[in-house]
């Protein structure tokens, strides 16, 4: 049953009562009525658990809804930041729902794949569920962050009626292309990473406090789960299952008003200036930021995001006018550039604006690649590139999330496997405010390659830090729906653009294009050590006039009070590369012990671990190999519950290679087991 939660003291933050959606006759955050099991029933008799905060007089005053809709477990996954979150909507007059989706954390059934017709049927269901309760006003948003980012636009592209408004944090439009499954045509190891990850999170059981058939739902669960790598790697090409749920297919279907936001830490950015450029009156916000929401992400400067959103539902789910459609279609905040460094919590900077559209109205400077380096006019050109296996150690993290060192470090070792072209000391500070583009004519000696395009800034001491980088699998390099073969030793014009950034390189430093046949732990190697030839290169480099201090103010960071916890075992991080002297073998280790905590208000217990080892020999690219292991921890008073999930891949060269092991422990004995064996053909990868 609804229980009433004691209000959080929360400032006001200057703005007006009537914008603040308090009561505006005391000036004060409204009273929250909170459920943490509401219980809603889909067309077919499937059960979701929702977590709702409301305003205790919504039965007779009803309010708009505000929708995040997830598989990460509101229980215990993703309760941080959500305590910091929805209860501060919810004081100023909205009902905020965080739902489990099918499958996970509380909800019944089960899930098979992500972005899933079925997934947003469900969602569609919800959203007029909702819009139907008497303490709703009848209007929705929804908002969320990656998975919920993703599902909030591909609902949406259905049109719900009563869904008004969507707020969509590190996101993309383009399945395919702009997720963790293939990047430029080329495998990320992000689809076996991930995908052990969703192998762990979807093997939790419900919280046994909550439903008596905890242990049915469990194992039902533990015998549907999909071993999603192979699933998606069984979809090497641009085909119709990614084309499902890429609003890129047709931004005209979004009824919805878009705010879109990203971090140029995230490896979701693209999105932001693309729906901006495409969604009349979308607006778009862009930091220095992790895979973060903006009121607690690092590296800062961080922003009212929480203020920020509020201004964004006043206006379309309330009808207030709060100004939102005079702000500047896009706010990005340009980075000071800094020597490199794998993690740092404060990122120079200004922000600054452009009024109308993103990026693509900037215009371009042009440097030519040639033997002499980066030039101002076109020059010949003839240099070849053979990078070992392992270049790209320095590349980071795909998706920096877990606030340890996961940024790009210092450039200058994978430089020294790649073919490099600098310009000279800048004559003047230069903005880049966009995604620079780079035409390349070259050939390459074998039918399937890749390479990796790294823009890179260059201190006067020769430290090398990476500014923004771009892959390409050259059999994807004129179509990805239908990838064709390189004929080797041909000469072939291909174009590459890289990712969205705004950089500031400073007057008397240097500019580096540094292009390499591999990118490794980040990209899965093509089948043969090839060898690219270059007879001619430009980029064009997006420039915006300097901008001197900041041209937009946000309001200052705010959150409802912190989730309360005990921390049974503290967290802890590790990332080390280790070369094994006696066989060649370069090893990355990740180890993320995320802790173990009690949740202070119902007591429940949880804990997680995730481990990975990514090898590979420098001269061999069929000697890669990714490790993967989670441990995942659920008690609840005599319960003690667990999983132990494992991964691994590797490749010959025609096909790829997949294990995967479920485990599910109840008080330490093994109660079910799984084992999972895929060979998948390589198809033009």
């Amino acid at each position: 049953m609804p229980h009433r939660k004691p209000v959080q003291t929360v400032d006001n933050i200057g703005l007006p009562p009537d914008l603040c959606g308090m009561d505006t006759a005391q000036n004060t955050p409204l009273s929250l009525i909170e459920d943490p099991d509401m219980g809603i029933t889909l067309s077919d008799g499937c059960r979701l658990s929702a977590r709702v905060w409301r305003p205790e007089n919504s039965d007779t005053a009803p309010v708009p809804v505000i929708l995040e809709y997830l598989p990460y477990r509101k229980r215990d996954g993703t309760t941080a930041r959500d305590a910091l979150t929805h209860p501060w909507f919810a004081e100023r007059g909205y009902a905020c729902v965080r739902v489990d989706m099918r499958g996970n954390g509380d909800s019944y059934g089960v899930m098979e794949d992500e972005y899933t017709p079925q997934e947003q049927a469900d969602c569609i269901e919800v959203i007029n569920w909702l819009a139907a309760q008497p303490w709703c006003s009848g209007t929705v948003g929804m908002m969320g962050i990656s998975w919920g980012g993703f599902n909030g636009l591909q609902v949406a592209a259905h049109a719900p009626e009563p869904l008004k408004a969507v707020i969509t944090l590190c996101s993309t439009v383009d399945r395919f292309a702009d997720d963790i499954h293939y990047k430029g045509g080329c495998l990320l190891n992000e689809n076996l990473g991930w995908g052990a990850t969703m192998w762990a999170y979807s093997s939790r059981a419900p919280d046994p406090a909550l439903r008596p058939d905890w242990r049915e739902m469990w194992l039902e669960r533990l015998e549907a789960e999909p071993f999603l790598p192979a699933l998606w790697l069984r979809h090497q090409s641009r085909d119709a299952y990614w084309k499902q749920g890429s609003v890129i297919e047709e931004y005209s279907a979004l009824k919805a008003k878009v705010l879109a936001i990203g971090g140029w830490g995230d490896s979701y950015k693209n999105a932001v200036p693309q729906l901006v450029e495409a969604l009349p009156g979308a607006k778009g916000i862009v930091g220095p930021w992790v895979h973060k929401y903006p009121h607690f992400a690092i590296p800062e400067p961080r922003i009212g995001f929480l203020q920020e959103a509020l201004r964004w539902w006043d206006r379309w789910l309330k009808g207030i006018d709060t100004g939102v459609e005079d702000d500047p279609d896009y706010r990005a905040y340009l980075m000071d550039g800094m020597r490199p460094a794998t993690w740092t919590h404060e990122r120079p900077g200004r922000w600054i604006t452009e009024p109308t559209g993103a990026t693509s109205h900037l215009p371009v400077k042009t440097l030519h690649l040639t033997d002499e380096g980066l030039q101002d006019t076109a020059a010949p050109l003839d240099r070849s590139v053979a990078s070992p296996a392992h270049c790209g150690a320095d590349g980071g993290e795909y998706c920096a999330i877990w606030l340890g060192p996961e940024m790009p470090g210092d450039q200058r070792q994978d430089d020294a496997l790649s073919v490099c072209f600098d310009s000279g000391p800048l004559a003047q500070q230069m903005d880049i405010l966009g995604a620079p583009r780079l035409h390349l004519r070259l050939a390459c000696d074998k039918p399937q390659g890749q390479i990796a395009v790294r823009l890179n800034h260059i201190h006067p001491d020769g430290a090398s830090a990476r500014i923004t980088y771009g892959v390409l699998n050259l059999s994807h390099r004129d179509s990805a729906e239908n990838p064709q073969a390189m004929a080797p030793g041909a000469m072939t014009d291909i174009t590459l653009d890289l990712d969205h950034i705004a950089y500031r390189i400073p007057k008397g430093h240097r500019l580096r294009v540094s292009i390499s046949t591999a990118y490794w732990p980040l990209l899965w190697p093509a089948p043969e050590a090839a060898e690219v030839t270059l007879s001619s290169g430009q980029i064009d480099l997006p420039q915006r006039p300097t901008s001197g201090g900041d041209e937009y103010s946000f309001a200052p960071p705010t959150s409802a009070a912190p989730w309360e916890t005990e921390t049974l075992r503290p967290e802890n991080h590790i990332r080390r590369q280790e070369i094994d002297r006696v066989t060649g073998i370069v090893s990355l280790i990740i180890e993320d012990d995320f802790g173990k905590l009690r949740d202070a208000d119902h007591g429940l217990i949880a804990g997680s671990v995730a481990r990975e080892v990514w090898r590979i020999h420098p001269d061999d690219p069929l000697s890669a190999k990714g490790t993967c292991h989670w441990t995942e921890e659920l008690e609840r008073d005599d319960i003690i519950l667990r999983t132990e999930t494992r991964s691994q891949m590797w490749s010959d060269a025609t096909h790829f290679h997949l294990t995967a092991r479920l485990e599910a422990y109840e008080n330490d004995k093994l109660i079910y087991e799984r084992d999972v064996t895929e060979d998948i053909k390589r198809h033009f990868m």
